[in-house]
């Protein structure tokens, strides 16, 4: 994939969020990180899994609250200008939860996603899975 430069690259999954900008001239890739806070405070999302019967388990709950704080964060990047481009990478039901909350000025500039849960790797490793996107 050539991600356009000064792209932001969300690596996400249920509890954690870090953000890079791509510094490098397309094509190649060259990711900084940025320093982010979440707070995964959102109680919102979810609520159609609320029953205990449908969802037993306490942390898939917590997980798409993180995932709802994320978008909202991501969401407000957006609305102010701070994002140009975006490509979102997230375990698939991170993801997944992720679409439903971002909002369509966010969806507008979303370039590309990858349903992988990397944000526990390198630099590099992140940087490799970009390319063969």
């Amino acid at each position: 994939m050539i991600l356009p430069n000064d792209a932001t690259v969300a690596v996400v999954d249920g509890e954690k969020l870090r953000l890079f900008r791509n510094k490098g001239m397309e094509p190649s890739i060259r990711l900084t990180e940025e320093a982010v806070d979440v707070e995964p405070a959102n109680q919102g999302s979810g609520m159609r899994h609320r029953s205990t019967s449908a969802n037993p388990d306490q942390s898939r709950l917590e997980e798409d609250d993180f995932a709802a704080a994320a978008a909202a964060r991501l969401n407000r990047l957006a609305l102010a200008g701070k994002i140009a481009s975006l490509f979102v990478i997230a375990d698939p039901r991170t993801l997944g939860e992720l679409r439903r909350h971002l909002h369509e000025a966010t969806k507008a500039k979303l370039v590309g996603d990858l349903a992988k849960d990397l944000t526990g790797s390198s630099v590099e490793k992140i940087e490799a899975a970009l390319i063969k996107a």
